[in-house]
């Protein structure tokens, strides 16, 4: 039987970042940054008003009469930058370029709002309502370093320097194939006895897009080996990475061990861990035809154990694709409210509520039985309580790790 440990060890050591490309900013949201990003020019490129108002010379406000001239209006987008004649003022409103020989900007509200001739209220400063020349960033700085997550903060500098396109580390494509011929897809009306609705493509799908890559949901198949093969060598092309799910049973009539075994490096193995001890992971691409490897995972059909599954080695993965370097869920240690029993051997994932803070502690409470985790658990915990495989029981006040799935 495979410890946890190794089997996560083999999944990263076989994942790396997917291969980098130039996107158009738009789609950049949501990607890691796979080089550097260089201001190539300062910003703003030229000092620029912060308000609406008069450009002036401050050294020509500080006089008893306080009338000037006004020479031009100036608005944003209007070409270089005027020139500012001694004496006068130019009427400017904000993110306008500020005039050569203008170093400040009286607010309207601080003046008559005069058209040929204006009152200023007191004198100006040196620097007042301007945002200098390269104030937010210098020719030649790093902005953005490798490894930044594009969200929208990074987008708006990112396109305040004039950058249409960014290198990024792509989100990774996801292909998830449920197999089973007693499968129904929710709302179906063909809803025979011994049918199962079909919950792990959808949760799987809504997984992925939370670990930040894009799921391609395939229909159901069924347990036809023939067909089963012919879908993945169909989904290949488009699959950064597959997630099969289901048909993973050591009886004769589940398939996916016999499709799986025999392509690239998969094995199936035993895992130490409860729920989901069943897993399948490797590489595939080359024995099918294709110009790269590409990693596959099959995961047990039971939506507990899919979803555990994937928290535990899939999410990490994707991550790791995408070029995050923090590829682990977030961890707290908490208090346990309750006791409960762990299988020896194992490491127990239990749906569990974790509630308080960093100031007070954390507290853990299992959802449903821990023996026998339920899909209506799983859908009312915000984490994972984990038991070590050495730990036979969980007694109340213990301090139990916890993987937290959301705030």
């Amino acid at each position: 039987m495979r410890s946890v440990q190794d089997h996560l060890a083999a999944v990263l050591a076989a994942v790396g970042p997917v291969a980098p490309l130039d996107v158009a900013l738009h789609d950049a949201a949501g990607c890691i940054l796979a080089a550097d990003l260089v201001a190539g020019a300062d910003l703003p490129r030229f000092a620029v008003a912060t308000r609406d108002g008069y450009a002036v010379a401050a050294r020509e406000t500080g006089g008893s009469d306080r009338v000037m001239p006004v020479a031009h209006d100036v608005r944003p987008g209007r070409g270089a930058p005027l020139r500012l004649a001694p004496g006068q003022s130019v009427r400017i409103a904000s993110g306008a370029p500020l005039p050569v020989g203008a170093d400040a900007v009286v607010a309207l509200e601080e003046t008559d709002r005069g058209t040929a001739r204006v009152a200023l209220q007191r004198p100006a400063v040196a620097g007042q309502h301007v945002r200098a020349a390269g104030s937010d960033v210098r020719e030649g700085e790093v902005v953005l370093e490798a490894g930044t997550r594009l969200g929208a903060r990074q987008l708006a500098i990112a396109a305040s320097l004039g950058r249409g396109r960014l290198h990024v580390h792509p989100t990774p494509r996801v292909v998830l194939l449920t197999v089973g011929d007693e499968l129904v897809e929710p709302g179906s009306t063909r809803f025979e006895e011994g049918a199962v609705f079909e919950a792990d493509g959808h949760a799987l799908e809504a997984a992925v897009r939370d670990a930040g890559a894009s799921p391609v949901r395939v229909a159901i198949q069924g347990d036809d080996r023939n067909l089963l093969r012919e879908a993945l060598d169909d989904q290949l092309v488009r699959a950064d990475l597959v997630v099969v799910c289901g048909g993973l049973s050591e009886l004769a009539h589940d398939t996916v061990k016999d499709v799986l075994a025999p392509l690239g490096t998969v094995r199936l193995d035993q895992v130490a861990m409860t729920p989901g001890h069943r897993h399948g992971f490797g590489t595939v691409g080359s024995e099918l035809g294709r110009d790269r490897e590409v990693p596959i995972f099959a995961l047990q059909g039971h939506p507990v154990a899919a979803q555990v599954s994937f928290e535990v080695f899939v999410r990490p993965a994707l991550r790791a694709m995408a070029g995050h370097s923090e590829v682990f869920r977030p961890s707290v240690a908490a208090q346990a409210t309750e006791g409960w029993s762990s299988p020896p051997g194992l490491r127990q994932f239990v749906p569990a509520v974790v509630l308080g803070s960093p100031d007070e502690g954390y507290r853990v409470t299992p959802v449903g039985d821990p023996a026998s985790p339920s899909v209506s658990a799983l859908a009312h915990a915000n984490a994972l309580a984990v038991v070590g495989e050495h730990d036979l029981t969980v007694r109340s006040g213990q301090t139990v790790h916890c993987l937290v799935l959301e705030g």
